[in-house]
C-alpha cells in the first residue's frame, strides 16, 4: 500500500510539518503508524485526543469499562450524555469526528494474560493509561515480550510520573518497581493532573514515531502539581529483573 499525503492532510498538518526534522517525511511516519492506548480514562482521553489530532494512522483504544458520573471531572472526552456507554466507544466516536483520516478502533475488552499480546501485537508504540498496577505490569511484560516501546504514566492527586520503556535497552517497569505498589480502589485526582501527564505521553509517542528529540528512555519524570515542578530521575536496568533481566535467560 502506497502512503502519501492528500492536499487536505497537508493543510491540516501544516504547522507541525514546519518543525525542523519533522516535515512531510515525519507526517508520513505518523500516517503509517499504529498506536495502542490502554485505558480510556483521564490519561487516555488526553493521549488519544492529541494523537488523533496529530494524524496517527491507526489508533486502538482498549478499555472494558463504562462511563460514570464521577469520571467527568477528568475524563474530558466523556460527556454527561455518555454516562453508561463503553468508554472505548465513547472516545472513538469523538476522535472520528475530530479527524476522519485516522482509523480508530474501539476494543472494550479487559486485558488478561491470554489476550494481551494478541491485542497489542503489531503496534509501533503502546501507551499505558491505566489506573491499576496489576494490569500495568501485565502490559509491561507483554510489551517486553513483543519488543514494543511503551510509554508509561501514573497519576494521583496533583502528582504524576512517567517514563519510556524500550524493551531490552532501557529499564522496564518491573526494573523500576520490583515490588508491586498497593492497589487503591478509589484515589484522589484533580482533573488537570491526567491532562498534563496525558499530553506528555502523547508527546513522547509522537517523538518516538517520528524519530525526533530526546525521549524519557532511562529516565523517570516526576511532576508535582502543587509545587508546579518537574524532577528527572535516572533509572537503571536490573540484570536480575524477572521480566527483562539478562539473568533470566
Amino acid at each position: 500500500m502506497e502512503f502519501k499525503l492528500s492536499e487536505e492532510e497537508k493543510e491540516r498538518y501544516d504547522r507541525q510539518m514546519m518543525i525542523p526534522n519533522f516535515g512531510e517525511e515525519g507526517q508520513l511516519k505518523l500516517k503509517k503508524s499504529k498506536v495502542t492506548v490502554v485505558g480510556a480514562g483521564g490519561l487516555g482521553c488526553s493521549v488519544t485526543l492529541y494523537l488523533a489530532a496529530a494524524g496517527v494512522g491507526t489508533l486502538t483504544i482498549i478499555d472494558p469499562e463504562r462511563v460514570e458520573l464521577s469520571n467527568l471531572n477528568r475524563q474530558v472526552l466523556h460527556w454527561t450524555e455518555d454516562i453508561g456507554e463503553l468508554k472505548a466507544v465513547s472516545v472513538a466516536r469523538k476522535l472520528e469526528k475530530l479527524n476522519p483520516a485516522v482509523e480508530v478502533k474501539a476494543v472494550p475488552e479487559r486485558l488478561t494474560m491470554e489476550n494481551v499480546r494478541g491485542l497489542i501485537g503489531g503496534s509501533d508504540v503502546v501507551v499505558d493509561c491505566l489506573d491499576n498496577w496489576h494490569t500495568r505490569f501485565l502490559l509491561n511484560e507483554a510489551c517486553v515480550a513483543e519488543r514494543i516501546p511503551m510509554v508509561h504514566a501514573g497519576i494521583r492527586g496533583l502528582y504524576g510520573q512517567m517514563t519510556t520503556i524500550i524493551p531490552y535497552q532501557t529499564p522496564c517497569l518491573r526494573c523500576i518497581l520490583p515490588e508491586t505498589p498497593p492497589e487503591e480502589e478509589r484515589f484522589p485526582v484533580l482533573g488537570t493532573t491526567p491532562g498534563v501527564l496525558g499530553v506528555l505521553e502523547a508527546f513522547e509517542a509522537l517523538k518516538l514515531i517520528v524519530g525526533i528529540g530526546v525521549s524519557l528512555a532511562g529516565k523517570l519524570l516526576v511532576f508535582d502539581g502543587e509545587a508546579m515542578s518537574f524532577q528527572e530521575i535516572r533509572v537503571e536496568r536490573n540484570e536480575s529483573c524477572s521480566v527483562c533481566g539478562e539473568k533470566r535467560f
